[in-house]
């Protein structure tokens, strides 16, 4: 008889993770273009990727207002049950939160899993996070997100159930959820803090090297920029929130040392309590003396990301530091939009145009780089170098310095 168990021979633990079949809903609105109602569903398709489910279709709808009970018109959602019901399709994605009596409607006509842009970006942060601190942080987020969403259903939240002395004089089930998240979330803040207290005391322990943190809208290869300039093994892949827990490295320039930190991507749509919930993990963007602002020139909507990003950067009152644009992705941005025929002059001359063009923009120097080929990487080094060399002469006019 043969053995089918082979024990102790498999190279992974655990079951291995079906891919969940979906399809994905989206509005245009009066507020909302064709195209950027396009952009925001390809984005919701790659989070549908990242979180490990397959995009087996979109619907759109052009409405002047969202239905307010089941998101949709009636003619969208009878086309959407009767493609789910024949496509074998395990969850629908909305790109727009969804209130809990939308969810609970939809759940009861589609008769599948629900889910919003919030949950699905919440359950991507669930998966990476590493640390205590963005663990904490992320079950933070998921009990802000569900208190206003109860709806009397959750058998998760460690309540005792049903029967006489179960409950306080009156106290109605969903009464009972809200009190049980409302301690969590007091306890989760709680513990927050005294992390926070912690990582203060290490910052205050790192002397005074002038700090230099990565930023950008998610998935423009901080990561990979950040292995190349500190020659670490810091985690990257071509997936959004590849990095959520900051990582800090200590680089040297010949011999001029400075903290270089990686730090969470934005995202646009990104939900309130969840830039409330990480506002910890951005004090390292906080507390730094100059930040690298990474753009991927190669997506069709980079000028938005930067805009995201700008937006995010002023609700931390970042705006003024100053700031150094690294447009990555050279390399793929000619393989999208320069022709064959284009002789390397005219393409050099493109270039030169798009980054005058770029500075006037937005005000900040900038550089044109590919990381993955390393690509004018010297040249980034050194306008790097030059940055960080004035802001020490600044900090300390009156030390000699050996650099």
């Amino acid at each position: 008889m043969s053995d089918s168990w082979q024990v102790g021979k498999a190279k992974t633990k655990g079951l291995k993770k079906k891919t969940e079949r979906a399809v994905l809903v989206g509005l245009i609105t009066g507020r909302t273009t064709e195209t950027q109602a396009k952009e925001y569903l390809d984005e919701l398709e790659f989070l549908a990727m990242t979180a490990g489910a397959k995009t087996i279709k979109i619907f759109t709808q052009k409405l002047d207002h969202r239905n307010i009970r089941t998101f949709v018109g009636k003619g969208k959602l009878e086309e959407i049950k009767d493609y789910v019901e024949a496509n074998e399709i395990d969850l629908v994605i909305f790109d727009d939160d969804l209130t809990g009596k939308q969810t609970s409607i939809l759940e009861e006509e589609l008769k599948r899993k629900i889910i919003d842009r919030s949950s699905l970006i919440l359950d991507i942060f669930a998966s990476r996070a590493q640390t205590a601190q963005a663990k904490t942080q992320v079950e933070l987020a998921q009990m802000q997100y569900l208190l206003p969403r109860l709806r009397g259903l959750w058998t998760h939240l460690e309540r005792q159930r049903g029967g006489i002395g179960m409950r306080g004089p009156g106290e109605m089930e969903i009464e009972t959820d809200r009190r049980i998240i409302n301690d969590k979330i007091s306890q989760l803040k709680k513990r927050l803090e005294k992390i926070d207290q912690q990582n203060r005391t290490q910052r205050k322990n790192r002397g005074q090297l002038i700090r230099v943190a990565l930023v950008g809208y998610t998935n423009v290869g901080k990561s990979t920029l950040m292995n190349i300039l500190a020659k670490s093994e810091v985690f990257a892949e071509n997936k959004l929130f590849a990095t959520l827990d900051t990582t800090v490295r200590k680089v040297v320039f010949d011999t001029m040392p400075f903290l270089l930190s990686d730090t969470v991507g934005f995202i646009r749509k990104l939900p309130h309590h969840l830039v409330e919930s990480f506002k910890s993990t951005l004090d390292e963007v906080r507390e730094s003396d100059l930040l690298v602002h990474v753009v991927d020139m190669a997506h069709p909507q980079y000028e938005d990301h930067i805009n995201t990003v700008t937006e995010t950067l002023a609700d931390l009152n970042c705006q003024d530091k100053p700031t150094l644009i690294v447009f990555n992705k050279l390399d793929l941005y000619r393989e999208r939009y320069f022709d064959e025929l284009l002789d390397q002059e005219t393409k050099d001359e493109i270039l030169s145009e798009t980054k005058q063009r770029l500075k006037n923009t937005y005000q900040h120097e900038n550089l044109f780089v590919s990381a993955k080929l390393k690509e004018n990487i010297p040249q980034f080094r050194s306008k790097l170098e030059s940055m960080i060399k004035e802001l020490y002469e600044v900090r300390y006019p009156y030390q000699a310095k050996t650099w």
